[in-house]
């Protein structure tokens, strides 16, 4: 349901929804209330004719009572209960037997309220007829001579009629109104399909953004959009001018740090054969002012560094990681066995950064893993959804759950016996949390410590194969 209701399609197809079903029963209210108006004046009009001819046909005789002069045309008139009535009876006499009748009625009456009327007017009302029938009634009140009795003359017919033309017209009417109701529903949703798609558009035009294929969003849109478009592309334009200077901002730093630490260590060398005591104390701080300054530079680089738009092979990087560690770690493995570095997962995996942050994360990652690995490192990786995970598996001593919490901080390293600053997995784990990721320590298969890297995935490219 919340789906639904976040969604602007469906909210204006609802919108929509309501306001064609009540503009149609609103309709259908009003049109079957001016047919059944119509219908029943159509009927009226005809008993009206019916009682004209009736009226036309009776004459009094000698003693002043009425009798039909001519028959009647209809042939109703003689069907028994065949729908059609009439019937003449004195005024004031509602209980008394009528003076004539239609043959339709055969020994039947029709009941008459016993209500009094202006000669000429004309009387309509409900009636209870023979069979069961509903009979609806048209009487007049006449009068032959001055001084002669007055006498309701009534004509009636079966509403069933009447009844069967409504029915038949409200079913063809809701059929009408449903038909009228799906085509205006399908109107709407082709105009909300017409009217959304440069929003579509401008998805896309984003998702090509945020996969690197381009730098703004391109395209044509409508008036009420293109600012919109406008500024976001001002956006875009000022975030790259940032993340520029930030990098020279980055890089003439480096500069103006690492030419005082330069000539630090040469007075540190020229101190040495005098106060060798004091010469290897100042060189082994302008060694850490060192690891410091970089370790901030790299931070710096890849904060300016994570824009949506930049994408990374993650195969290639491993590859070349692979052939560097190979190198580096020759000496250990002539001495403890070749090493054994696998790769595995999936070989489209692209990472939504930058190519030397990964390098930067992995690299700390196979270097540490080389260093306590007996004899094997295994590398993974794999996408699922928007998360792209790459771990780092080896068979050495590993760590215990403490010790993996421990090397996390900054600095901290699990054996002082192996060189370095301790900073490696702090860098990885600031790094990945820059990207949104995070980086997690615990125990591998292998017997040794798995590392793994939680990173946001890019657009692959490709299918779905397989790296042996």
């Amino acid at each position: 349901m919340r789906r639904w209701t976040a969604s602007l399609r469906w909210r204006l197809l609802l919108a929509a929804l309501l306001a064609v079903s009540l503009a149609l029963v609103l309709a259908g209210v009003v049109i079957a209330r001016l047919f059944e108006r119509h219908v029943t004046q159509q009927f009226d009009l005809r008993l009206q004719d019916q009682l004209t001819q009736l009226l036309a046909a009776l004459e009094p005789d000698a003693d002043g009572q009425p009798v039909l002069a001519r028959p009647l045309a209809d042939p109703r008139w003689q069907r028994p209960y065949g729908g059609l009535y009439w019937q003449v009876q004195a005024v004031g006499r509602a209980e008394a037997e009528p003076a004539l009748r239609s043959r339709s009625l055969w020994d039947e009456r029709l009941a008459l309220a016993d209500d009094a009327l202006p000669d000429g007017a004309l009387h309509r009302h409900a009636l209870p007829g023979p069979a069961g029938q509903r009979l609806r009634a048209l009487e007049r009140a006449v009068q032959w001579g001055e001084q002669g009795p007055r006498w309701r003359v009534v004509v009636a017919a079966d509403t069933r009629e009447l009844e069967q033309a409504r029915a038949a017209f409200h079913g063809a009417l809701a059929l009408s109104l449903a038909g009228l109701g799906a085509a205006l529903l399908a109107a709407v949703a082709a105009q909300l399909w017409l009217g959304l798609r440069p929003l579509r558009a401008l998805q896309q035009a984003l998702h090509a953004v945020r996969g690197g294929h381009q730098t703004r969003l391109q395209g044509r849109f409508p008036a009420e959009v293109q600012p919109l478009v406008d500024d976001f592309n001002r956006v875009l334009a000022y975030d790259e001018q940032v993340v520029e200077r930030a990098r020279r901002l980055a890089g003439n730093l480096a500069h103006a740090i690492k030419t005082p630490l330069a000539v630090m260590a040469t007075l540190a060398e020229e101190l040495r054969p005098r106060e060798p005591a004091a010469a290897a104390a100042l060189q082994e701080q302008v060694q850490r002012l060192r690891e410091q300054v970089d370790w901030h530079l790299r931070r710096a680089r890849a904060a300016s560094g994570t824009h949506p738009s930049r994408q990374t092979a993650v195969q290639p990087v491993l590859e070349g990681l692979f052939r560097v560690m190979r190198k580096v770690h020759a000496a250990r493995a002539e001495g403890a066995g070749e090493l054994e570095l696998t790769l595995q997962g999936e070989p489209e995996a692209v990472f939504a950064g930058e190519a030397q942050d990964l390098q930067e994360m992995a690299g700390n990652l196979l270097d540490n893993a080389c260093k306590w690995a007996r004899r094997r490192v295994r590398v993974s990786v794999r996408r699922e959804g928007r998360r792209l995970l790459l771990t780092v598996d080896d068979d050495g001593p590993g760590l215990t759950p403490e010790q993996c919490r421990q090397v996390l901080a900054r600095g901290v390293r699990a054996d002082e016996r192996v060189p370095g600053s301790g900073l490696g997995l702090d860098i990885v784990r600031e790094v990945a949390s820059l990207y949104g990721g995070s980086l997690t320590l615990a125990r591998a298969p292998l017997g040794g410590l798995r590392a793994q890297l939680e990173l946001p995935a890019g657009q692959a490219a490709g299918s779905s194969r397989r790296m042996a």
